[in-house]
């Protein structure tokens, strides 16, 4: 089993990706300053890759930029592999 600590982290860190979609959306909407492409993808190799590819569809934000159409959805399987192989790996 996780540590508590750890989901919480991961909550938390999905939470702040998704909101930071949605925050950049509104910017470049309104032409205003906007988060840097680095600090979206970090965000979301640090963890918070459901919550940015949650929120690239929600917000559609980024959806057409191959690095973040391709590169989320592979840092989202890669954190799926990590979870399943801390939880206890694949037992066989």
């Amino acid at each position: 089993m996780l540590p508590d600590i750890l989901y919480i982290y991961l909550g938390v860190v999905n939470l702040a990706a998704f909101a930071l979609f949605g925050i950049d959306k509104r910017r470049a909407r309104k032409h205003r300053w906007r988060i840097p492409e680095r600090r979206l993808l970090a965000i979301s190799a640090a963890g918070g890759s459901l919550g940015a590819l949650t929120g690239m569809y929600v917000f559609r934000h980024k959806t057409r930029h191959r690095l973040f159409a391709w590169g989320v959805p592979l840092l989202f399987l890669a954190h799926i592999g990590l979870l399943v192989l801390a939880i206890g790996g694949v037992r066989g």
